[in-house]
């Protein structure tokens, strides 16, 4: 399945080790194209895993994510606007 991830981790005393955390753990599955957006194909229990990671780091009553499925990347219409990054090239 084609996974979009959006976090948002709130920047008080323990943010910055809470999102240092985040991102390395996003970025050993998904192909991060902003500063809190990954994307990318991943299995169901590749995702499961991930869920489960992250669950261990973010803080419920301040941070949050949101993850977006769909069956496939082709499913999914993108516009970019302002500079297109390299690492969207593969996802284009």
């Amino acid at each position: 399945m084609y996974v979009l991830l959006i976090y948002d981790i709130i920047a008080d005393k323990g943010g910055p080790k809470v999102s240092r955390n985040i991102f390395q753990i996003c970025k050993k599955y998904l192909t991060n194209v902003q500063k809190s957006v990954f994307e990318g194909e991943l299995t169901k229990s590749e995702l499961l895993s991930l869920e489960y990671k992250l669950d261990n780091y973010i803080r419920k009553d301040r941070d949050s994510f949101i993850i977006y499925k769909s069956r496939s990347e082709r499913w999914i219409d993108k516009k970019f606007l302002g500079k297109k990054d390299n690492k969207t090239s593969n996802i284009f």
